[in-house]
């Protein structure tokens, strides 16, 4: 079972104990006996004893359609934000001694075992490593070109996921809006249809319940778009790295090919160095 295959499956069974965990505090949560119908009677708002997923899912219908759905994004965006926090590690872009024992290994003409190491230790610095090293018979400006190459690629491929957290922040509030329009047409439907004889008290429990898929919304889509900035700024970071280290590391290549470069036409020749 590979690396990936094992965070997944770690981040699947947080997810699952943490739901499990929230379900079971909010059973716990639910009174045991029946309310008691004289502090109702007294003055007390009934809508005050609901539970909390008596709230969520007091839309009616499409409010709970709303709320499945908004509930889907943000167990997406948990599972998104914990595996970027695994995979954005600079241990897991650069592997630790990868660099300096590559380097080592060009110094010393070994081009074979430092492929091999490479392969050996996958990760977004060995594939660019191994982009250069494929144009290594062509020279310095054909390997530069190839590792640039490959940093972009590697860039755009970390980019993609962390998209998703973007996506789901810009989803969460406009579903959470669209629960609130729908939920305030049926209140006012229920005012219209009562031709004006629904109390202030019927209207504004189908207000509040309407206004539930908005609180959820930007609930969810807050801390994705957050997310979505860290990462962002955190895959600059470690990109930039690893393409400083990349040239650092082919630096014994760029000087043997700067010693053997064909001299100008119409200029005299450099003297050899000492």
């Amino acid at each position: 079972m590979d690396r990936a295959t094992q965070r997944k499956i770690s981040i699947c069974s947080v997810a699952t104990t943490l739901l499990v965990l929230i379900g079971g505090n909010t059973i716990m949560a639910q009174p045991a006996g029946p309310t008691n119908t004289s502090s109702n009677a007294a003055g007390a708002n009934p809508a005050n004893a609901d539970g909390f997923w008596e709230i969520v899912f007091s839309g009616g219908p499409f409010g709970i359609l709303i709320m499945v759905s908004i509930i889907g994004l943000s167990m997406a965006a948990f599972y998104l934000i914990v595996e970027q926090l695994l995979a954005l590690r600079r241990k897991e872009i650069m592997p630790a001694g990868l660099a300096d024992e590559v380097r080592l290994l060009l110094s010393q003409g070994r081009l074979p075992d430092a492929d091999q190491l490479c392969r050996s230790r996958p990760s977004p610095l060995a594939f660019v490593l191994l982009s250069g090293l494929a144009e290594v018979d062509y020279g310095w400006q054909a390997m530069e070109k190839a590792m640039e190459d490959a940093v972009a690629e590697q860039a755009a491929k970390l980019y993609r996921k962390i998209e998703y957290l973007s996506v789901i922040g810009n989803l969460a509030p406009m579903c959470g809006l669209l629960g609130t329009v729908a939920g305030m047409i049926l209140a006012f439907r229920e005012v219209a249809m009562s031709q004006g004889t629904a109390g202030a008290d019927d209207l504004a429990q189908g207000i509040y319940s309407a206004l539930v898929t908005t609180v959820a919304g930007l609930v969810v889509a807050i801390p994705s778009l957050g997310a979505f900035a860290v990462f962002r700024n955190r895959v600059d970071q470690l990109i930039a790295e690893a393409a400083y280290l990349a040239q650092h590391v082919f630096s014994p290549v760029r000087r043997r090919s700067s010693k053997i470069a064909p001299r100008v036409v119409g200029q005299p020749p450099v003297p050899p160095r000492p």
